[in-house]
């Protein structure tokens, strides 16, 4: 049952860092007027580099059951769980609760730690 947690948590982890990317084209970009253009690339760069790496965090979670080594798991759990962690209260503090992201990302914390 903890594997089947850890990869729903992976999962999760993927479909939120995918809805936060496509989000940032569609809805933050497609508005912003940020001058210099080098700083848009900057900016734009700079938000994909979180969506790649929620990927990264939610294959390593897909991953974590298959891992012969306790301590592999453990620190995969616990480094995921940090950084979701604090993007969900950044989220929410940020939105005053008005996102939904903050909840998405606590489900992926949820049943990560839930996985362990």
């Amino acid at each position: 049952m903890r594997d089947l947690l850890l990869q729903c948590s992976g999962l999760a982890a993927i479909a939120v860092a995918l809805i936060h990317g496509v989000l940032g084209e569609t809805k933050v970009f497609a508005r912003a007027t940020i001058e210099p253009a080098r700083l848009r690339t900057l900016i734009h760069l700079v938000w994909h580099a979180g969506t790649v790496a929620w990927i990264g965090g939610g294959v390593l979670l897909l991953a974590a059951p298959w891992m012969e080594s306790e301590p592999a798991r453990h620190w995969i759990i616990v480094t995921i769980a940090c950084v979701f962690g604090f993007a969900a209260f950044a989220n929410a503090w940020a939105t005053r609760g008005k996102h939904f992201g903050w909840m998405a990302l606590s489900a992926v914390v949820a049943m990560a730690v839930a996985g362990y």
